[in-house]
């Protein structure tokens, strides 16, 4: 055994590895990759073409100047499609790029205060959740309890349930999580409202 064998190992290990994260899309079989020996066929105009063998359709295919993309390789028999492969690829990647655009990245933010808090700081604290809200965030109230102030949770359950009352009464949010003991903290959630 040579001296390099576990290196050529560890090698393959991080190769394997590597391909599974860098392919994870998988690759659409085209032309010559397609293995079944019948395919159903759909035409380049759309058109069923019926069950043919994988020969007889790459040569249609060729004849029209395009591509054999196997689009179903599950089904029996797998369903394949005559269309220009290029052109399909970059539509896909234009209608990925559009449905990330439309997506809406919600963000928590989160504010923070004790128990005792006075009447113009958790003013304050409302007007930043209010802002927060109106900007389609979600916010995470948190309430910190330090030393004894744990012994009395009814004190901050009031103030979060002010606090959640001053917001919906707004019509800024509502409430999606109740408040709940987390730790040394008192968390609760507020969503925009749609």
């Amino acid at each position: 055994m040579s001296p390099r064998s576990p290196n050529l190992s560890v090698a393959l290990q991080f190769y394997v590895l590597w391909s599974k994260i860098i392919s994870k899309e998988k690759e659409l079989n085209i032309n010559e990759r397609i293995r079944a020996p019948q395919i159903r066929l759909i035409g380049a105009d759309d058109e069923q073409m019926g069950i043919v063998s994988v020969r007889d359709a790459l040569q249609y295919a060729r004849e029209k100047g395009l591509d054999l993309i196997e689009i179903a390789p599950h089904a029996d028999p797998p369903v394949c499609r005559v269309m220009d492969y290029g052109k399909f690829k970059y539509d896909q990647g234009k209608r990925k790029k559009e449905a990330a655009k439309k997506q809406k990245q919600v963000d928590i933010k989160t504010i923070k205060f004790r128990p005792h808090i006075e009447e113009q700081d958790f003013d304050v604290k409302v007007n930043a959740a209010k802002k927060f809200l109106g900007q389609g965030n979600k916010v995470k109230v948190s309430l910190m309890f330090r030393g004894r102030e744990a012994t009395h949770p009814e004190i901050a359950v009031a103030q979060l349930e002010k606090l959640s009352r001053i917001i919906v009464e707004s019509g800024s949010g509502k409430l999606e999580k109740a408040p709940s003991m987390e730790g040394k903290f008192m968390n609760m959630i507020l969503a925009p409202t749609d």
